[in-house]
């Protein structure tokens, strides 16, 4: 039996627990007693006007009762029989207008709901019904025709708009057969769905993907690997336009597009940015105008991992009713104004040139500085998967990818520019490097002990006991802004026992400035073999068990090494 990955309390009540939680957490929904039915609070507001009635399964949360602007949102599908619902809410709307029902083109929909038009009829209740069918994914569908999807959402809004404006039910349905002509959705996903209780809907080996899947958890149309965000972006948007294709959106360049990037359930924000940046791309290059662009979860599918696009063709009138405001609990608060054509980029405030760029002049310790960064960088890029897998004991898995980073942005300097001859202008160049290029808390670490350190060393002064005191300069600063202190396991554990045993050069005689070296890469490296059994009390190993933390702390690890390359390079090894 496969362990259950829901944090549910049954698989039985979760449905009535979850409309219960949606309606507690919002004071615009209500709850029809002993039904799986939500409505709007202020229904005395529909007075003469038209109501809206939607729904399908749960499971594809927020739809519907989220982002259905005006709505009584009725879920069919868990009721499995609407004609138990239907005179309970049809005397609600017999204030109404009329009542216009939203339904996705599934056989189960269509039956049930159109049972609850038939007995509205019968109590005198003028009702009408409009079927959204926006999947692009069949090129020759069957007779049961296009599947609705999250293109339902798009009819949520603009037909709660028209209703809002006191349109009669016949406009209404009107101009939605209309706009819904223009509608078309592709979905994606990386993984199956599960229903509560259920084995998953279908099996997908990792690192495949299937294209023009629906949202109950059914296969799609096509199965082949998975590829970059911008390959597939492209590859779902062709096929929603393919003309062969008799269920493809007609576009061209010069058209107007709202687009929907709906999270099917489980794909990560990042995923969803990156993705949502890839449609938006794709679109311009085939000179359609992208007007508006909502991104998140609106209809999903439980846990699937995956991404659907809709795109509608939107003129002036419907970019109108779209930005017309809502309280819909889960509509996004969206700019009224055009993606495309934006200037979406902000120049940097001028504040003179960075270390970095300036331009430097050689001097007698640029060679031996240039081949000792050398030793570093490839040191570097030799332990990144090392490093790597220190950190993932204990952290994200990425600091041997960070030391990469600043080590790959140090060989692009060093191959377009001289080392300078002063030690404190280099060490000013390294700080900003690794703070632009590294990233995270050890960008900023060693970008604090560089920029510490390099007042301490001029060309005039860059004597043995001025590179001890600036390095241990460089190891106040990193302990006075990140809290940390030896013994703390982190990579102060091997950087200040070295630096310690620098500082004797300070007092020692000229001769043995190689000894004490040596002796500082061995307190180093001795230091980082000494965080496997301490205790870690800063940074992010911290927050986990200490009997978890068994290997050696990576940053200290990577300082060790850094000391060692240096050394090697004094000494004229590799």
């Amino acid at each position: 039996m496969k362990t259950q990955r829901k944090l549910l309390n049954s698989a039985e009540r979760c449905v009535d627990e979850a409309l219960s939680g949606m309606v507690r957490a919002s004071a615009g929904l209500s709850l029809l007693k002993g039904h799986r039915v939500l409505l709007r609070s202020d229904l005395h507001s529909l007075q003469g006007r038209v109501a809206l009635l939607s729904g399908g399964g749960s499971g594809h949360e927020p739809a519907h009762a989220g982002t259905t602007p005006h709505e009584r949102t009725h879920d069919a599908k868990a009721m499995h029989a609407t004609a138990q619902t239907a005179p309970q809410v049809v005397p609600l709307a017999s204030a109404s207008s009329g009542v216009l029902l939203i339904v996705k083109n599934y056989t189960g929909d269509r039956l049930n709901f159109g049972l609850a038009a038939e007995q509205a009829r019968n109590h005198g209740v003028a009702v009408d019904m409009v079927i959204v069918a926006d999947d692009c994914a069949f090129n020759q569908p069957s007779k049961a025709g296009r599947r609705g999807l999250c293109g339902t959402v798009f009819a949520h809004k603009l037909a709660g708009a028209l209703a809002e404006e006191g349109c009669s039910l016949d406009q209404i349905v009107t101009k939605m057969t209309e706009v819904l002509k223009g509608i078309g959705t592709l979905g994606v996903s990386l993984s199956p769905c599960s229903v509560p209780g259920c084995l998953p809907s279908f099996e997908l080996p990792p690192g495949d993907m299937e294209l023009g899947l629906g949202i109950h958890g059914e296969p799609g149309i096509k199965r082949s690997k998975l590829a970059s965000a911008d390959e597939v972006v492209k590859t779902m948007i062709d096929h929603m336009t393919n003309p062969d294709s008799q269920s493809h959106l007609p576009l061209k360049s010069g058209d107007n597009v709202v687009v929907c990037v709906n999270n099917l359930g489980a794909l990560s924000c990042l995923e969803m940015a990156v993705v949502t940046r890839a449609a938006i791309n794709c679109l311009e290059v085939r000179g359609v105008v992208v007007a508006r662009v909502m991104s998140g979860s609106f209809m999903t599918s439980l846990e699937m991992a995956g991404v659907s696009l809709t795109l509608m063709k939107a003129d002036q009138d419907v970019l109108r009713l779209f930005d017309a405001k809502t309280s819909a609990p889960a509509w996004p608060n969206l700019s009224s104004v055009c993606v495309s054509g934006r200037d979406y980029t902000t120049d940097p405030p001028a504040m003179g040139t960075r270390p970095q760029d300036d331009t430097h002049s050689e001097g007698p310790l640029s060679p031996v500085m240039r081949k000792a960064l050398e030793n570093v960088c490839s040191t570097l890029l030799q332990q990144q998967e090392e490093l790597n897998s220190l950190d993932r004991a204990a952290g994200d898995g990425d600091c041997g990818n960070t030391h990469a980073q600043a080590a790959k942005a140090i060989q692009e300097w060093l191959q377009s520019h001289v080392v300078p001859g002063c030690p404190g202008q280099l060490l000013s160049v390294l700080a900003g490097l690794v703070q632009e290029k590294m990233g995270g808390s050890s960008g900023a670490l060693y970008s604090l002990f560089l920029t510490a350190a390099a007042g301490h060393v001029t060309e005039g002064q860059s004597n043995a006991t001025a590179w001890a005191r600036a390095l241990h300069a460089g190891t106040q600063a990193m302990r006075r802004y990140g809290g940390a202190d030896p013994g703390d396991r982190t990579m102060l554990d091997a950087l200040c026992p070295a630096v310690d045993e620098l500082m004797k050069l300070t007092t020692s005689p000229p001769g043995g400035e190689m000894a004490v070296l040596q002796a500082a890469v061995q307190k180093a490296a001795s230091g980082a073999e000494s965080t496997r059994d301490l205790i870690a009390r800063a940074g992010r190993a911290s927050y986990i068990a200490a009997e978890r933390v068994t290997l050696p702390d990576p940053g200290a690890v990577a300082v060790a090494a850094i000391f060692r390359a240096v050394l090697q390079a004094l000494e004229g090894r590799q």
